[in-house]
């Protein structure tokens, strides 16, 4: 069965629930069943010797625990003699018989369900006189690994969250991104490793912040088992929507990963992995989300432990909290004398520029830029992601530059690399191919300048072009009749006092004389003017766009009278024609 029509059959779960429930409450019952239907499918050929085994340890007086995993095969186990197709059975007792089935899992696996609120589900159908149906209608679907593998069942889980989302007018991106974003970006994350990557038995660590249902964490697995299958890549992360964090929960869990590294709740007040540093980190922020409700915990952070906590260099604005992730996740680089780490991270066009000199967001871009974390700035095209069609960017962030990448940034302008979707799903009509892919990842892996039918494509730029000095130009002050009024005390004794009517601002490249700024291009305009360099600030922006405009040479004017000529002579023929 093809992930269409399992999505499809699944869905039609919808059918039955229509009426006694609401449309954006199909998922609190459609996700928990495939979730249990898959468990149960992975655990059906080990179910007799699992319960043999329990069987014997119980009566010994052993705890079954660490024996019950190995007959499993599996990071989980089922104690009940129940299954999902045993459970057809009994109809008359079908909810207790489900429910004590549940309960008869691993603790592990008995917390993803808490998170769906499983038990409520159970209730409400049994008291709308659907339970029986439903369990039916799941137990009849085989869902077992070698029929749906995990690619395919992330992709299942994927289709159902975007389709609850838009019935329900939530966000579908805030719960995942597109699989060939991260294919992406786990090649640019990991291109520069592959001969580390490709020795046997090597162990590195993956985190993700905001893993919605474990996508980037999966694709990662899936890119070193296929490069390296000795290789061990253990995965963290931690989820905000329970929904979410108990579907990531399954899937790492049937993937054979210690699921106690996936955290529930706020990575920005509540970091679930304090003190832990990563080799490797992936992470989707929700764009252009306020961070209000949890703005006290953060500024407290950040006025108490500044750069011992993880909002040291500045805190953006209240209405969009992505530029936290970036600092969250430079806090979790494991140091430079150890490994240091590389991270990926997917923003919107805000945090390049967003932010005059001295602001917050331009003290986070200092801080990465000034201590040389930053490696490369990927454009994407628009109309990527599944809830806007904006454009977003994928920074690439190191403490472990090859020595060729130190004080030099990479920018790849890959917004006209996109094929066009055969069907548009919410906001994303355009889809990175295979060669796509292939084509960003060589350009990163060439670290060149390059061009396409004579556009620029990759650009290599120097830290320092992206600083610049804000100025503040003073003029005097002076009275009705035109004289300066000088100042009677203070720092200003004797001095022309400042008009601020009359103040004004010039930022000045870092790599710029800043006196010889003001005498060539201020004081020639206005003579009597000063610079109060007490104000003076530095701020960093990156101009993405500015680095791949192409001047283009205006036409002559004579083609454009000769142009203007002919279709003058044209009109005329025209009305001559109408006249006749």
């Amino acid at each position: 069965m093809n992930q269409q029509n399992l999505s499809a059959f699944i869905w039609s779960v919808a059918d039955l629930l229509r009426g006694d429930y609401k449309q954006s409450d199909y998922g609190k019952v459609i996700l928990p069943f495939t979730v249990l239907r898959r468990l149960d499918c992975v655990l059906e050929a080990t179910k007799q010797v699992v319960l043999d085994e329990y069987k014997e340890k119980m009566e010994m007086g052993i705890n079954p625990d660490p024996f019950l995993l190995r007959k499993s095969g599996q990071s989980f186990y089922n104690t009940s003699p129940l299954d999902m197709k045993k459970l057809m059975g009994d109809q008359d007792h079908i909810n207790e018989n489900l429910y004590s089935y549940v309960q008869a899992f691993s603790p592990a696996v008995r917390d993803i369900f808490e998170s769906f609120e499983f038990h409520t589900q159970i209730e409400r159908l049994q008291k709308a006189g659907l339970l029986y149906q439903v369990t039916e209608k799941f137990s009849q679907v085989d869902l077992h690994p070698e029929i749906v593998d995990n690619h395919q069942m992330g992709l299942v889980f994927e289709e159902l969250i975007r389709k609850f989302a838009e019935i329900s007018n939530e966000t579908a991106g805030e719960h995942f991104t597109p699989r060939e974003v991260i294919r992406l970006m786990v090649n640019l994350l990991f291109i520069e490793d592959d001969e580390v990557l490709s020795k046997p038995g090597v162990v590195r660590t993956i985190y993700d912040p905001t893993a919605g249902t474990g996508g980037m964490l999966s694709v990662a697995g899936e890119y070193l088992e296929e490069h390296n299958p000795k290789a061990r890549l253990t995965v963290f992360g931690q989820e905000l929507n329970a929904e979410s964090y108990a579907i990531c929960k399954a899937d790492m869990l049937i993937k054979g990963q210690d699921v106690a590294n996936i955290s529930l709740g706020n990575t920005l007040s509540d970091d679930g992995h304090q003190h832990k540093h990563f080799d490797y980190m992936l992470s989707n922020p929700p764009f252009g989300v306020e961070w209000k409700k949890v703005e006290k915990e953060i500024r407290k952070e950040h006025e108490q432990q500044g750069y011992n906590g993880r909002f040291g260099p500045g805190l953006p604005r209240v209405s969009d909290g992505s530029m936290l992730f970036l600092l969250h996740l430079i806090a979790k680089m494991r140091p430079a004398s150890e490994g240091g780490s590389r991270f990926g991270i997917v923003l919107n066009g805000s945090p390049l520029f967003t932010g005059g000199a001295g602001s917050g967001e331009s003290e986070i871009r200092r801080y990465v830029i000034e201590n040389d974390l930053l490696e490369a700035i990927v454009g994407l095209p628009t109309d990527m992601f599944y809830n806007t069609g904006i454009s977003t960017y994928v920074w690439i962030v190191s403490n472990r530059k090859p020595e060729s990448r130190k004080s030099k940034v990479q920018l790849i302008d890959a917004s006209d690399m996109w094929q066009k979707m055969r069907k548009s799903l919410g906001s994303k009509r355009k889809e990175l191919s295979e060669e796509h892919i292939a084509e960003v990842t060589r350009l990163f892996g060439s670290f060149m300048e390059d061009e396409k039918n004579g556009k620029p494509i990759s650009r290599i730029v120097h830290n320092n072009d992206f600083g610049f000095r804000t100025i503040t130009v003073e003029r005097p002050l002076r009275d009705e009749n035109g004289n300066i009024l000088l100042g009677q005390k203070g720092k200003l004794k004797g001095k022309p006092q400042p008009d601020p009517s009359l103040r004004d601002t010039e930022n000045v490249p870092l790599d710029e004389d800043v006196e010889a700024f003001f005498k060539l291009e201020v004081l020639p305009h206005v003579p009597d003017a000063w610079i109060d360099h007490d104000k003076t600030k530095v701020g960093y922006e990156i101009p993405f766009n500015r680095c791949f405009y192409v001047f283009q040479q205006p036409r002559q004017l004579k083609e454009i009278d000769d142009d203007l000529i002919a279709v003058t002579e044209r009109i005329k023929g025209m009305l001559e024609g109408l006249k006749a």
